[in-house]
């Protein structure tokens, strides 16, 4: 019986290189000297925090930059709105990760609906497809792809 697990992670330690980076490329650039603007990665979010909110609208493209760099889907992020208090700026950047109940939902019902010979179940924060052909995977696995979620899904644990 062949199967195949769809989860959505991040790497951490790209992750981590990624806000590196661009704090990196803040301090290099000239229109931030003096500004006291950085990235903060923290365990579920990016933290952005500068002196004016019109430079947090600039810091984003950097840090968009530096993770598309690093291979980390930019659909991964949910900004948050930009607080600005005291002479500062800052804004909170959410980091999804695993796939919820909801979307899991979705994506199950989208299995079934498609007609191929394949059980989808839900397995915490992912789902796990079982099939006799690998052929009949495959079809899943671009039938998911094409529904565009704005999550990044990735396909592992391929076994034949």
């Amino acid at each position: 019986m062949a199967s195949f697990d769809i989860k959505s992670e991040l790497n951490i330690h790209e992750l981590t290189n990624a806000v590196d980076q661009a704090n990196r490329v803040l301090k290099s650039r000239f229109d931030f000297k003096g500004t006291g603007a950085e990235f903060t990665l923290t365990d579920k979010q990016i933290n952005l925090s500068t002196k004016e909110d019109f430079q947090i609208k600039q810091m984003e493209p950097v840090l968009h930059e530096s993770l598309s760099k690093r291979g980390i889907d930019l659909r991964a992020l949910k900004p948050g709105i930009v607080e600005v208090a005291n002479g500062s700026a800052r804004q909170e950047i959410s980091l999804q990760e695993g796939i919820d109940r909801e979307l899991g939902k979705k994506i199950t019902t989208l299995v079934k609906q498609s007609k191929v010979k394949v059980q989808a179940s839900i397995q915490g924060d992912s789902i796990r497809i079982n099939g006799k052909k690998r052929d009949d995977l495959q079809q899943i696995i671009q039938v998911i792809k094409d529904q565009k979620y704005d999550l990044p899904l990735q396909f592992n644990n391929f076994r034949d």
